[in-house]
């Protein structure tokens, strides 16, 4: 899947050069794919994967914190603007500046620049950059070897890029959403939407890139035969579409895995350590207090690169529905004693 993107990305951004389209960075593949516990055998796997985006030439992209406290997690709009290149001695006298002319630079280029295709006003619009990136992938696939051996359909969706592969062996898909890094850290704004009416000029801060570099970082310090896995991938193909989600316990493993012992979570404590996450996951759910592992958690290890702004926020609680809630708070309980039957 990683080769496929990087040869994606590297023929899209060669069919963007000369253009004002935002620049494609290497893809970062994140998620349960990639961390090790798909949990449903027989189904196609889903591989998800985040391409970073930044500004072209002539651009900056600015993230603007929204202030809407109404609205779940925290959200952020990404402010284009078109940067000056005159010469210091010569503002203004560049007839290549897209700030001072960006009239000439159109007519020169045949190029329009960024904030007339893809953006909302002065922000970066999620939908047009899917549809853009969509099309560059309809228009430029059978540039790439694997289109000799694999067939492409692109599913329907609207802030992301979702591409289903097959051929006579099988089939996989892959969900390619887009985002800006924040600063040089391990966290990003990306497309993923917020619930149900994310307005299109909102990118969601994602931590997903951080939690996967956190599960490639402990299985480099956890012995060789770790159950931390097993446990996860178990527990994911029990609780599917039950009433609490399996990111639940997934925080759960991942505060374990900063806690317990490593020596602990050797094979031979399997059942010892799937006791203990269901132990932790009702008491969670009894309490209706489970805080986010990387929001406000200043004892991370220190190879994950998290900006002081999300270090030191107020850490979020995944289970603030259910304190507001009671019928689905009964429900979660109930779901809980399923799983634990199961």
């Amino acid at each position: 899947t990683m080769a496929l993107m990087d040869k994606l990305t590297t023929v899209l951004r060669r069919a963007s050069n000369g253009t004002f389209s935002p620049v494609l960075q290497r893809a970062i593949g994140f998620g349960s794919a990639f961390e090790g516990w798909t949990a449903r055998e027989g189904e196609e796997v889903v591989y998800r994967v985040l391409v970073p985006m930044t500004p072209p030439p002539g651009h900056t992209f600015r993230l603007e914190r929204d202030a809407d406290e109404q609205r779940p997690g925290r959200n952020f709009r990404v402010r284009v603007r078109l940067e000056c290149s005159c010469p210091r001695e010569q503002r203004g006298a560049n007839l290549l500046c897209l700030l001072h002319h960006p009239g000439e630079v159109r007519r020169r280029t045949r190029q329009p620049n960024l904030l007339d295709t893809l953006c909302t006003g002065s922000y970066l619009d999620v939908r047009k950059t899917a549809r853009w990136f969509c099309q560059l992938v309809r228009a430029k696939w059978r540039r790439l070897p694997q289109s000799r051996s694999w067939r492409l359909e692109l599913l329907p969706s609207k802030r992301s890029c979702k591409l289903r592969l097959s051929n006579d062996q099988g089939s996989f898909r892959v969900k390619v959403l887009f985002g800006v890094r924040k600063g040089i850290s391990d966290i990003f704004v990306s497309s993923r939407p917020q619930g149900a009416h994310t307005p299109s000029t909102m990118w969601p801060e994602t931590y997903a890139v951080a939690e996967t570099l956190f599960f490639r970082h402990m299985a480099e310090q956890l012995p060789q035969d770790s159950s931390h896995l097993r446990c996860l991938q178990l527990l994911a193909g029990a609780v599917a579409r039950k009433d609490f989600s399996i990111y639940c316990i997934k925080t759960i493993v991942m505060r374990l895995l900063n806690t317990v012992p490593l020596t602990q979570w050797h094979s031979r404590y399997f059942v010892l350590q799937l006791s203990d996450i269901l132990e932790q996951l009702r008491l969670s759910l009894e309490e209706k207090h489970l805080l986010h592992f990387i929001v406000g958690n200043q004892s991370l290890p220190q190879q994950i690169s998290v900006p002081p702004d999300v270090r030191m926020a107020e850490p979020q609680n995944l289970l603030h529905d259910l304190a507001q809630d009671a019928a689905a708070h009964s429900e979660a309980m109930e779901a809980y004693l399923d799983l634990r039957q199961r």
